[in-house]
């Protein structure tokens, strides 16, 4: 039986929760009761541009969003700056965002060194600094930086899912790498020679490049100078097109691995040539829409119904937009789950207890999950390769 008393108790307790998101509202920069405001910096310039295009899909898909009414009656507001991908900037441009624009946290800012110069500023000021597009294993630290968290599939997971393929395969192969001279290119490196244990001596060349150099094609020189038969390429767009087509035209026909943050046919392979694109190698999360398999699929119809009205087709084949949308749906999801208390606070714990998530683009058995001591929400990967239209699965689900 419900008595007058139970009635009093419950109109309390909901005029106490009333009053908590109300105080978690007026705490909160950047919330109010129509709206949230997050943040976020993009290369829509400099040598990362490529990936422009992410911070472009995501602003779409929050759009679609607040057109269908929002999440609990609030409208999300995505102020995306460009910071070139340089470090300073970044700082230049999150610093506006906080302290000028008034966001309510981070979400997706991109790249391993942009987002390493802006951490320790948000962890001072418990500033939730939410999927990182990076796959750096320093993005997934729960013990000492509590307000940061990945998103990407760990770089040196992915590297030794390569090194466990390649002793499965090649054995007796040399390896030669090409990687970017910072935290990205350096977690490969240790990725790869972890995988490799007592055979890393199978590395028989390495050559990093700075995001400043106009060109590669020097380096790439290099390791084939080395006589090595396996070439590993991590690194950035630009940089990895270089790479491809330059190995191609050198006429060197060994095994070719390409990093995951590069696989898209677009803005990487078709700058580089499809057919010099032929036979790459590439650990994959998600699906490939210029994959005819997967046109019947809901997900990609899904996909193809939001380029169609929000985006083009060449949105619609860009793998990076596809990274953009799975990871926008992941950040919609934690807002869900914070209901009426958007505080910093339960942005993060929310963040942090992601269970068994679905996402259209996400590969068949693939799930988001995170937890308060593991914050690498992506662990899993399959191996595909570019037959010169598109990139084709072979194999299992892998974990590093």
């Amino acid at each position: 039986m419900i008595t007058r008393r139970s009635f009093l108790q419950s109109g309390a307790a909901a005029a106490a929760f009333a009053a908590s998101a109300r105080a978690a509202r007026a705490e909160t920069p950047g919330v109010t009761d129509t709206e949230i405001k997050i943040g976020q910096t993009m290369p829509y310039s400099g040598p990362a541009s490529a990936y422009g295009v992410i911070g472009r899909t995501e602003a779409a898909y929050f759009k679609m969003i607040n057109e269908q009414g929002g999440v609990n009656g609030r409208k999300i507001n995505l102020l995306s700056l460009d910071d070139g991908y340089s470090p300073p900037k970044t700082v230049e441009q999150v610093r506006r965002l906080v302290e000028d624009e008034k966001v309510a946290f981070l979400f997706n800012t991109l790249g391993t060194a942009p987002n390493l110069a802006i951490r320790q500023y948000l962890n001072d000021n418990r500033i939730p600094q939410l999927f990182v597009s990076t796959g750096a294993s320093v993005f997934s630290d729960p013990a000492h930086f509590p307000w940061t968290i990945g998103y990407n599939p760990n770089y040196q997971t992915e590297a030794r899912i390569y090194g466990k393929h390649i002793l499965a395969t090649k054995p007796d192969g040399k390896i030669a790498v090409l990687n970017q001279n910072d935290g990205f290119g350096k977690e490969y490196l240790s990725g790869l020679k972890d995988a490799l244990g007592d055979k890393s001596g199978m590395i028989v060349k390495e050559a990093s490049y700075e995001t400043s150099e106009p060109t590669v094609d020097s380096q790439v020189v290099t390791l084939q100078g080395s006589g090595a038969d396996i070439l590993i390429i991590a690194a950035t767009p630009k940089f990895a097109a270089q790479a491809i087509r330059k190995s191609y035209d050198l006429g060197w026909n060994g095994v070719r691995y390409l990093s995951n943050v590069s696989p898209s046919i677009a803005t990487v392979l078709k700058p580089a040539g499809l057919e010099k694109s032929k036979g790459l190698i590439c650990a994959y999360y998600g699906k490939d829409p210029t994959d005819a398999k997967w046109k019947d699929d809901p997900g990609m119809k899904e996909w193809a119904a939001f380029c169609d009205k929000y985006l083009s087709h060449a949105e619609f084949l860009d793998a990076n937009a596809a990274y953009a949308y799975s990871a926008a749906g992941t950040m919609l999801q934690t807002i869900k789950q914070c209901g009426a208390d958007l505080s910093r606070d339960n942005v993060m714990k929310q963040a942090a207890n992601i269970k068994d998530l679905e996402l259209p683009l996400l590969l068949p058995g693939m799930r988001i999950n995170t937890s308060p001591t593991n914050f690498s929400p992506i662990r899993q990967m399959q191996l595909a390769s570019f037959d010169g239209q598109s990139w084709q699965l072979f194999g299992e689900l892998l974990m590093g």
